[in-house]
């Protein structure tokens, strides 16, 4: 029964680590940054009421136990896993935290995932191939746009404002900011909705970004059409961007890094990835 669970104690270590990882952010803030909004909650707490208790989950156990099942929720619908019975799936918990006889035999349960996974590659094939013509048509038929400038690649992007500044190389880090959508105009998303700018290498990012990047000059904005093998091709990445999903991004180039904060960002890149090695 020990290999039956790996999945779900796998997940479980995930959202540790994800926990820890912003602990430890929150902790390496520089203490500029830390003191002014320790200033102001200090002025601000007398004045603020305690929280009203929750009537749902009114026990610290209880709120707890409810995140963790919004954290398991939420990567299962990550991965596209929208489809299965929450009520049975909180039995299966229920039947294992009471150390009592699972309620279905490994052969049954065996079967069981075979066949759902089966059936979601099956689906997952299904929906990559409707998507690959669905975006092969609309790129098709936006090429055709004034404006709208189409590479040896497939790349499609129009320039929303032309910038003066340098344009970035591979190995440069830019700063950006973004909002990415679906063909039918959902939005996925957007470094604008977080209210802060992001910050990756050019060559570390989808191929459609990388190029599109080498083509702005700082102070750009393009829009960019990307097709999914420039993409993500047939990986699920998120509930949102299903297999083979030609993206649409608008991406506002603001900055080049300069060397040396670049270098400070591949040091602590490289000690992230030691750290993670050693867990």
């Amino acid at each position: 029964m020990k290999a039956l669970f790996t999945s779900f104690f796998c997940l479980m270590m995930i959202l540790t680590m994800c926990s820890m990882a912003l602990a430890e952010d929150t902790a390496q803030q520089p203490a500029a940054e830390q003191a002014p909004a320790q200033a102001d909650t200090a002025q601000t707490d007398a004045a603020q009421p305690a929280p009203a208790p929750n009537a749902d989950f009114p026990t610290a156990k209880e709120k707890v136990s409810y995140a963790i099942g919004l954290n398991i929720g939420m990567n299962m619908a990550q991965q596209g896993m929208t489809g299965l019975d929450a009520d049975a799936i909180a039995k299966g918990i229920k039947d294992m935290l009471a150390g009592g006889k699972p309620r279905l035999s490994p052969e049954d349960i065996q079967a069981a995932m075979l066949d759902y996974q089966t059936q979601m590659q099956q689906e997952m094939a299904a929906q990559g191939e409707a998507n690959k013509q669905k975006g092969q048509a609309f790129l098709a038929e936006n090429g055709k746009r004034e404006g709208v400038k189409t590479t040896a690649t497939g790349l499609q992007y129009e320039v929303i404002k032309e910038g003066e500044g340098p344009m970035p190389k591979p190995t440069d880090t830019v700063r950006v900011n973004y909002r990415g959508t679906l063909v039918n105009g959902e939005e996925f998303d957007s470094s604008y909705a977080r209210g802060e700018p992001i910050e990756f290498p050019v060559g570390g990012v989808i191929a459609g970004w990388s190029e599109a990047l080498q083509l702005m000059k700082v102070g750009s904005k393009y829009k960019l059409y990307i097709p999914s093998d420039l993409a993500y091709g047939a990986q699920q990445r998120g509930p949102k961007i299903t297999p083979n999903s030609t993206l649409v991004f608008e991406v506002e180039l603001l900055d080049i890094l300069p060397p040396e904060k670049q270098a400070d960002q591949a040091l602590e890149q490289k000690q992230d990835t030691a750290q993670d090695a050693g867990k």
